[in-house]
């Protein structure tokens, strides 16, 4: 078996793994694990985000285990308060991804949480940009990491206009077209944790 084919094996494995909450996120794994059985391609391979048309993103929360904050950039090209993270590189293991991007976008080395380790907590399947001629799919994997709030983090200005520790509940109050469409389910996992 080759490096990459080993890789593959290895994503699919993980999407499989995932415990869903929810009829939505069963659904998300079924699309995701079909993807994965017909493609050998799951990365972005170039900077435009339409090629492939459906590839695999990292994403991290760093929840402070002991208050509860999520941080959240207000992510420049979106214009949303997004988790950290980025497109999975060819021939790199998503959670390397996680690894590579918190250096890279908050400037502080990824812990992940010890209870889940370097496993994916949720998965969602999202077309992106619906509504131009260019649309794409993000299949996210999204791994929590744990993070002191009072700990300095050097966010990266190319990437955030800023960055933001929020509770769960100011999330919940705030208008949900502010974040990932799929922010609020993603909180409603993490209290399946006790965070």
């Amino acid at each position: 078996m080759s490096p990459e084919d080993r890789l593959l094996t290895d994503i699919t494995f993980m999407v499989d793994s995932i415990e869903p909450m929810d009829s939505v996120e069963s659904g998300h794994i079924a699309d995701a694990s079909a993807w994965l059985c017909v493609t050998n391609d799951v990365f972005r391979r170039t900077t435009a985000p339409t090629e492939p048309a459906k590839h695999l993103v990292s994403y991290f929360l760093l929840v402070d285990p002991v208050s509860g904050h999520i941080l959240l950039g207000d992510h420049r090209k979106s214009g949303l308060w997004l988790p950290s993270g980025g497109h999975v590189e060819p021939g790199e293991d998503p959670a390397d991804t996680v690894r590579r991007e918190c250096l890279e976008e908050l400037g502080v080395e990824a812990r992940f949480r010890p209870d889940l380790g370097p496993r994916p907590l949720f998965i969602t399947v999202t077309t992106t940009r619906p509504d131009r001629p260019d649309p794409h799919t993000d299949v996210s994997l999204w791994f929590v990491l744990a993070h002191d709030h009072q700990v300095p983090l050097e966010p990266d200005e190319r990437e955030y206009a800023g960055v933001r520790w929020w509770t769960p509940s100011e999330i919940c109050a705030a208008d949900p077209g502010l974040f990932d469409p799929h922010m609020g389910r993603m909180l409603d996992k993490l209290k399946t944790l006790g965070a």
